[in-house]
């Protein structure tokens, strides 16, 4: 193998799985493959490559069935989110907005001498549990586009094991069974944006593949711009033929925790200083939700670079849930826990209630795990694996309530087998 800083002597490129001569030449993987190929098909031993893929002709856009008679308001949209998403009124406006913007610049009548409006991709900040992905999911919903969740994680630069960016319209393309069309209008939300950060504020030696790398590569899907995606995604390769995809009018929704930028929101406000004025100043701001005042400086802090950030202007966060907020995500939204239980023991002629000093319990449990709405449905799954076990074969029991004690007894079945696991 090469040392890291050459290059390919045939395309060029700089890569750290370099094949070196004798002479001092470097050659690459793909360059290996392509001449192979090359020299089978002058020995008459493989066929004819097809011909290059021409550039992709100009393509209407897909009809969504939405116009600007059609396409709901902020508030209509605000309204859609509140029957799935209990709480975050700031973020359900912002997204609102936005969306409601986005697609507006999509159907607007191009006019060389109309205002170019452009494209305006969202990020969502807010711990975990609090329900960015759901937001993201109810929209497209709503919509009716094509929608795609992504894991950043998973991401790290061509050329490296692992996912590279363009997989994440791979995604969207299986959405709408690859109408590319279709796609080009469609929603991608990337999920834990905050784990593509830059690792630290100085320039290491060494590659940030999975980190800042991602970064500069995420730049051109972000701003809008042609990009060839592979069919089944995976790995390109030269004589590929690729799918041409346009993102200048697909919606990007990013979403992360943010793990610890709350102390590089404190720095900057200056929440603890001392002088004259410092008391004044630190109690207007409230220090159990700084998240509240996140702005861009903060993300650069973090790790994200200055490109990115640019090209996520909505920025707005997510309020972590309180005790009132949890006990209305367990009752109260269209497909609330307790009523997919219901309608699942309906479905087997049972009528399943819930006591309400039960669902306390449950509310303060998942406070204590601090796994926000997730909690929820862990708590309410390892309350309800037995009931849900033995209810449907037993025909003479047609009503159950679940009370408080019952859901104790569960939940300390529960964490002994999981303590007990651990000793073993």
């Amino acid at each position: 193998m090469a040392h890291k800083k050459a290059k390919c002597s045939f395309c060029g490129q700089e890569r750290p799985d370099l094949f070196s001569g004798e002479d001092g030449s470097y050659i690459c993987p793909d360059c290996i493959e392509a001449g192979h190929a090359m020299l089978m098909r002058a020995m008459g031993q493989a066929p004819e490559p097809q011909q290059a893929p021409q550039p992709a002709k100009k393509r209407k856009p897909a009809d969504l069935g939405l116009s600007l008679d059609s396409l709901p308001r902020p508030q209509d949209i605000k309204q859609f989110l509140d029957l799935y998403v209990i709480g975050q009124e700031d973020a359900k406006k912002y997204l609102s907005v936005a969306v409601y913007n986005h697609y507006k610049r999509i159907l607007q009548k191009h006019d060389k001498n109309e205002v170019e409006i452009e494209k305006s991709n969202i990020l969502l900040v807010g711990s975990t549990g609090t329900g960015k992905t759901l937001l993201a999911r109810t929209i497209a919903k709503l919509l009716k586009v094509p929608f795609a969740i992504v894991d950043a994680t998973a991401l790290t630069q061509a050329g490296y094991v692992g996912e590279d960016v363009e997989s994440l319209l791979t995604r969207l393309l299986q959405d709408c069974e690859y109408d590319i069309p279709k796609a080009e209008q469609g929603i991608v939300f990337i999920d834990e944006i905050d784990k593509i950060a830059r690792k630290s504020e100085n320039p290491s030696i060494t590659r940030d593949v999975s980190g800042e790398g991602v970064q500069q590569s995420l730049l051109k899907l972000l701003e809008g711009a042609m990009i060839n995606v592979p069919p089944e995604g995976g790995r390109k390769h030269p004589e590929q033929e690729f799918l041409h995809v346009e993102t200048k009018n697909i919606l990007f929704i990013c979403g992360g925790a943010f793990d610890g930028i709350e102390k590089k929101i404190a720095q900057r406000m200056n929440t603890q200083v001392v002088g004259f004025g410092a008391q004044e100043k630190a109690h207007k701001v409230d220090k159990s939700n700084l998240l509240q005042y996140i702005a861009p400086h903060d993300l650069k802090s973090y790790g994200l670079i200055p490109e990115i950030i640019g090209r996520l202007p909505i920025i707005t966060y997510l309020h972590p849930l309180d005790k009132k907020a949890l006990r209305s995500i367990l009752t109260d939204p269209k497909n609330a826990i307790t009523k997919q239980y219901e309608k699942l023991l309906e479905m087997d002629g049972v009528k399943l209630t819930f006591a309400p000093d039960m669902l306390d319990y449950v509310v303060d449990k998942a406070v204590e795990n601090k796994l926000g709405a997730r909690g929820l449905r862990g708590l309410m799954e390892s309350i309800m694996i037995d009931l849900m076990y033995e209810l449907p074969s037993k025909k003479t029991c047609d009503r159950f309530e679940v009370t408080k004690e019952y859901a104790e007894q569960k939940v300390e079945k529960a964490d002994f087998c999981r303590l007990k696991n651990t000793e073993e």
